[in-house]
């Protein structure tokens, strides 16, 4: 593994796009990160990634209300999510009572929990808001560490164990320097560092370091079954993270009002179009409010998302769009510009 250096020794910085517009909410990434990296006992509640739907309240809970910086670029205090609260600890089956009665016919035990969840991840799945028929709108929304240009986590530690790697831009926690503070958890805005409660240090997402060291996109990307992820340089005009960030604009930070800089972006969800009662269309009167999408994307989302209607429109009369091409990922292995300029083979 190659050294660490601090945010502001400059470099490149690795990035991904999610499209919004094909989340299957399938949970797909989450359970592939989930096996690859947080199996010990005190990460049972943890995920790096992560699947909620919009709007919600996301996981952790309330986590959009904490965190972040000052107008002035200080760290600003925020709160430590709550283990049971906001979290929700991981939950526990019957097992071991449906294992004992295999056969018992009618009288067999159906699976479930030991106790009534209150909370847990993506627990507002399907919910979300405006009013049947016509308006009720959601979509889902995957987040991972933003391994940010200026992280808030890195700034708050006072042991600095959080360095951000100049080559590639990869944020990481150094465990044996980390005396378990968790003054990271309360700086970081999007909730992203969680604290291990057995070994008393912080964890997150490494952007699958050990893998794109050898060529190999992150789990969360190259198990994904919608292809909605891209991952490359920023500075790579030849990769598809620069087109849609850069040369297209499609592709926005979430909450770039923390003023962090963070490196995972998101095409924002078209959907459908409103209808009224009696089930005509109402062209105008987009089904997702423009209002949610501004207040999580901020106000380029507008322009971005009238950009993927126009390629949407030019297709649709049977001419050519490079957007279209790149977001459909035809070629799979496209979506995917790692180090040195290679590229993963299926």
């Amino acid at each position: 593994m190659t050294t660490t250096r601090t945010a502001d020794a400059g470099g490149r910085q690795l990035a991904m796009v999610l499209d919004l517009n094909k989340c299957l909410g399938c949970h797909t990434c989450t359970i592939a990160c989930k096996k690859l990296w947080n199996r010990d006992a005190g990460a049972a509640y943890a995920y790096w990634n992560n699947v909620e739907t919009q709007p919600g309240q996301g996981y952790p809970r309330r986590w959009q209300e904490t965190g972040g910086r000052t107008a002035t670029g200080a760290v600003k205090r925020g709160e430590i999510p709550d283990l049971d609260a906001d979290y929700g600890r991981a939950w526990t089956f019957n097992h071991e009572q449906v294992r004992a009665q295999v056969g018992a016919g009618a009288h067999k035990p159906w699976l479930r929990p030991d106790a009534p969840p209150t909370w847990g991840p993506n627990w507002d799945e399907d919910h979300g808001a405006g009013e049947h028929p016509g308006t009720n709108h959601y979509f889902y929304l995957p987040r991972l560490c933003n391994h940010c240009t200026h992280p808030a986590c890195l700034d708050a530690c006072p042991r600095r164990a959080i360095t951000k790697r100049g080559e590639d831009g990869i944020v990481l926690v150094d465990q044996d320097r980390c005396h378990g503070y968790r003054f990271c958890v309360e700086a970081c805005p999007y909730k992203k560092v969680f604290f291990d409660p057995e070994r008393g240090v912080a964890n997150k997402c490494i952007f699958c370091l050990p893998r794109i060291e050898e060529g190999v996109a992150p789990a969360c990307a190259r198990q994904c079954p919608g292809r909605l992820r891209f991952v490359g340089y920023l500075d790579d005009p030849e990769g598809p993270i620069w087109k849609l960030v850069e040369k297209w604009k499609v592709a926005l930070p979430l909450h770039p009002e923390y003023g962090l800089g963070p490196n995972v972006f998101y095409v924002p969800p078209v959907g459908p179009v409103a209808f009224d009662r009696a089930g005509r269309l109402v062209d105008d009167a987009p089904r997702i409010p423009g209002a949610l999408l501004e207040s999580l994307f901020g106000s380029r989302v507008h322009e971005a998302l009238r950009i993927v209607r126009d390629e949407r429109a030019r297709r649709r009369r049977g001419e050519a769009s490079e957007l279209m091409d790149l977001l459909i990922a035809y070629d799979w292995n496209a979506s995917f510009r790692l180090p040195a300029g290679t590229r993963e083979v299926l």
